[in-house]
């Protein structure tokens, strides 16, 4: 199994008659989904997602992939085909239309219609070509085709690329239900039928191959949401992704049996059941969905509010319901289903909700506690199946963490792919298919793009750790001034203190070292402000770390009169 050196330097130009693979987010990380696809000096784009935030990234609202080695070549991008539409998939898309907004999009209509959605908040009419499974498209040099798979949302597509440099197959994100509520299998006849022509690299979901065996059917769950509603007394909350139209249809559909009314809660939540039940892919009978001002007219027994929340993002609706930050109150005997699985790194903030929530009287239905969620990926079972069915010729583990790619290339290897064919590559890892063989040819650059607020990729490294430092340790400013022209001091030291735990009163201890300090300074010649400050904040610095054991931020403020 090759994989990447750290020190790899960029790919060179791409051989006439090759093809380049060069993931931009997915690999390492879940979430952040988006692989380029080169032939022939033109591009395809599969994907454009973005990554959620963890605690350890304060104040910012999303990661996007990073364009900039795409950046000056937009105009050689044919399109951007999407194969879902769940926002790791599509959330970065209006970011890139930004830059070449007439970059056409690829997808089927449900997934269409949540990004045509996204995209007027951005102001964007994009060009959009819908497809179907069992559809051929020519798109540049690239001949795809579309492929039934099912997933967590309706409408995903595996995509079958073309290209004389050979067949490669990206699967998306993908199970194998059997017994889907739509009856939209995986199309295993169709991947049989590109093994028989021959896959000469897949790119293949590795989200759940450490979970040994097969995912049971979504409707199983229907049984367990039942026995909920069946006893519960008060008002049931579902926290659920916005895009989870299966898991939303078994709410309505319980609802229904109970004789309870439905109110959808949060923006994007009302967006996307909304697109999804004008497009027929939500069945909602007449009457059972209500607005949410109308349920103070119904008895609580009657209630289900279905709301986002169930990563405990801090924004969301119910993280604010724990908080005490919503106008839906949370109360004794409410009961509250958290119908999802836990996102990897999210755990704290979860249990932090359920801790809230709880706090208040719900009774609260988790996945650890009841079987309220089945995951949209493919187990180990599965995959294995997959391959014995694909037979590729090269494999290369997309979407997943670095345990989870590891566990789907052993999976390969176990079904007959040789290790010397099995590419385990990382974001900006640039993947060649020459003459049939896949190897890894360099690394562009890949990094983090952080969305915060109306600012996009000015937030870095450096001020995280800054805003981490602040939120740990606190600020201490320092004021002084000092004559221009002898450096001695004529006003202060001022010393204030925010979020540092030390009272203003214990820095008399320290202001006659910062002062002899500078009078040392001055009688050195040395009275340029910047100097002056890196003096005191390393005195300043090194009596908190002396006294308190804290690394605060120390702003020193030098002014010359």
């Amino acid at each position: 199994m090759s994989h990447p050196h750290p020190e790899l330097s960029p790919p060179p130009p791409l051989p006439d008659g090759g093809l380049r693979v060069t993931p931009l987010g997915g690999l390492g990380e879940i979430g952040r989904n988006m692989t380029v696809f080169e032939y022939g000096g033109r591009l395809l784009i599969v994907d454009c997602g973005v990554l959620f935030p963890e605690e350890e990234q304060p104040g910012i609202d999303l990661i996007l992939p990073d364009f900039s080695s795409i950046r000056d070549r937009l105009d050689d991008i044919e399109g951007i085909v999407l194969t879902h539409g769940h926002e790791d998939h599509i959330g970065g898309v209006p970011f890139l239309l930004r830059e070449k907004p007439d970059i056409p999009l690829i997808g089927s209509k449900l997934t269409l219609a949540l990004i045509e959605a996204k995209l007027q908040e951005h102001r964007i009419r994009p060009y959009t070509l819908e497809v179907a499974e069992g559809n051929r498209e020519r798109i540049g040099p690239f001949d795809c085709e579309f492929v039934a798979v099912n997933h967590s949302i309706p409408d995903a597509l595996a995509v079958a690329i073309r290209t004389p440099a050979g067949m490669v197959v990206h699967t998306g994100d993908f199970k194998m239900d059997q017994l889907p509520l739509d009856n939209r299998l995986t199309d295993l006849h169709a991947f049989a039928r590109l093994s028989e022509e021959g896959i000469d690299l897949l790119l293949s979901d590795s989200t759940n191959a450490e979970v040994p065996g097969f995912v049971p059917p979504e409707r199983d769950i229907s049984n367990v949401l039942r026995q909920v509603f069946a006893n519960a007394r008060k008002r049931i909350i579902v926290a659920s992704f916005a895009s989870h139209i299966h898991r939303i249809q078994q709410i309505l559909d319980a609802a229904h049996e109970y004789g309870r009314r439905v109110a959808f809660v949060g923006r994007s939540m009302v967006r996307n059941m909304g697109i999804a039940r004008d497009l027929g892919y939500l069945k909602v009978p007449p009457g059972l969905v209500v607005d949410v001002k109308t349920l103070d007219d119904l008895p609580d027994s009657e209630v289900v509010l279905v709301c986002t929340g169930s990563q405990g993002e801090p924004m969301a609706a119910l993280s604010r319901m724990a908080n005490r930050d919503h106008q839906i109150r949370i109360v004794q005997g409410d009961t509250v289903i958290l119908a999802s699985s836990l996102i990897p790194g999210n755990e704290n903030a979860v249990y932090r909700v359920i801790n809230g929530l709880t706090r208040w009287g719900a009774n609260v239905v988790h996945k650890g506690n009841a079987k309220v969620h089945v995951s949209g990926h493919a187990s180990a079972g599965e995959l294995l199946y997959f391959y014995n069915i694909c037979r590729p010729k090269n494999l290369m583990p997309v979407h997943g963490e670095w345990r989870h790619l590891r566990a789907n290339a052993e999976l390969g290897a176990l079904t007959g792919v040789p290790h010397d064919r099995i590419v385990i590559a990382e974001d900006g890892v640039a993947v060649d298919l020459i003459e049939g063989k896949a190897k890894i040819s360099g690394k562009v650059q890949a990094g983090y793009v952080y969305v915060d607020g109306l600012s996009v990729g000015d937030v870095g490294e450096p001020a995280l750790k800054d805003r981490k430092i602040l939120g740990d340790e606190g600020i201490i400013s320092v004021f002084v001034v000092v004559d221009s022209s002898t450096g001695k001091i004529t006003g202060g030291p001022h010393i204030q203190a925010r979020g540092s735990g030390i009272e203003d009163s214990a820095f008399s201890e320290v202001i006659p070292k910062i002062t002899e300090t500078l009078e040392r300074s001055a009688q050195d010649g040395v009275v340029e402000p910047h100097q002056l400050q890196q003096l005191v904040r390393r005195t300043l610095g090194k009596w908190v770390s002396d006294t308190y054991r804290r690394r605060p931020m120390i702003l020193p403020v030098v002014v010359e009169v």
